[in-house]
């Protein structure tokens, strides 16, 4: 059974310090990036879900288990982000199933039509594992956050702290927020792990 995806909340692209030094090459990023759209309109085409026949990944390295978010703009807005923490698939497939939720489940959002199909801009955020934090050793632009307290848990990717100008105090209010959690949750019992993430999209 799937990891149950999440939302993070995203603006676009960041300044390269959201990401750390890149793991994937560029040849790797351009085919991710075609595949999000290819699973997008395949899915319009066909009305089925893409994972029903997804082909095998294309390299070993693309067949590693890593979480991924896929971050959707229209025109320069939000228009969809879901991604999978923990995941129990290989990235390339991740990034599939991630592309999907994103055009066509994210409750903030309508389906994606095949006209805005067209338009879409895409961004992914490749995931390092969830480590334990502590809110000193946060770093804004290169840690993203998850809060989590019994049922409660939300996040955030790394470069929406560079994008809303949050020092490591805001980010940690917002991602407990997020988490529907007091913004003060972190001084109180609330559990910190951090990510980095290797961001990358089609403006380069």
């Amino acid at each position: 059974m799937s990891p149950q995806p999440e939302k993070a909340t995203a603006t676009p692209a960041a300044a390269a310090e959201a990401a750390p030094p890149g793991e994937y090459s560029q040849e790797e990023r351009a085919q991710l990036l075609r595949l999000v759209h290819q699973t997008i309109e395949g899915a319009l085409r066909d009305q089925r879900g893409p994972m029903d026949s997804a082909p095998p990944a294309p390299s070993p390295h693309l067949a590693e288990l890593r979480g991924a978010f896929v971050t959707l703009h229209l025109a320069g807005t939000l228009r969809g982000c879901v991604g999978f923490v923990q995941p129990t698939r290989g990235l390339y497939h991740t990034v599939m199933e991630a592309a999907l939720n994103a055009a066509f489940h994210d409750p903030r959002f309508l389906p994606v039509s095949p006209e805005e199909a067209r338009g879409l801009e895409v961004e992914i955020s490749v995931l390092s594992p969830l480590q334990p934090i502590v809110p000193e050793e946060i770093v804004v632009g290169h840690h993203g956050l998850v809060v989590s307290r019994g049922s409660y848990r939300g996040l955030l990717l790394p470069q929406v702290a560079v994008e809303q100008e949050w020092d490591a105090t805001t980010f940690l209010e917002q991602t407990c927020l997020k988490a529907g959690l007091p913004a003060d949750a972190w001084k109180s019992g609330a559990n910190l792990q951090s990510f980095i993430a290797e961001v990358f999209g089609e403006d380069g």
